[in-house]
């Protein structure tokens, strides 16, 4: 029974690894595309910027899960942000005024889950971070 989860988790590691490399690979061919399009026209627009900043938050957040084994809840709440802010950017014109507000108050609302969960973790921190940081001292 152990041979069989123990092959199981090795298959479940190795299909997670890949799919991790596809969504980095697929990244750095998207940011390759926008800055291929951005030289172009010969324009860089915010929205650009913003979206090659989404890009580079997904990269970093493969890294920190392949370099760590954890997935840090905060990347995706910040990459939600910009993809906000992006979408506020770009569609700002055509929205209604509860569509602003609407879009607004969910990226104010990420904004203070992030505050949330950065003050959780400083005032109660995981046994395994605390043993961490007495064991560099």
């Amino acid at each position: 029974m152990r041979k069989i989860n123990s092959l199981i988790r090795a298959l479940l590691d190795g299909a997670q690894n890949i799919g991790l490399m596809i969504i980095a690979i697929a990244s750095i061919f998207a940011i390759g595309t926008e800055v291929f399009s951005m030289i172009s026209l010969q324009k860089v627009a915010l929205a650009d910027l913003l979206l090659m900043f989404i890009y580079l938050e997904v990269l970093a957040m493969v890294s920190m899960y392949l370099e760590s084994g954890k997935m840090p809840i905060r990347i995706p709440l910040y990459i939600a942000i910009v993809a906000l802010a992006r979408y506020l950017i770009l569609d700002m014109k055509s929205m209604d005024a509860w569509q602003l507000v609407g879009v607004s108050a969910s990226a104010f609302l990420l904004a203070l889950t992030v505050l949330a969960i950065r003050y959780g973790h400083l005032r109660f921190p995981y046994e395994s971070d605390t043993k961490d940081k007495h064991s560099e001292i």
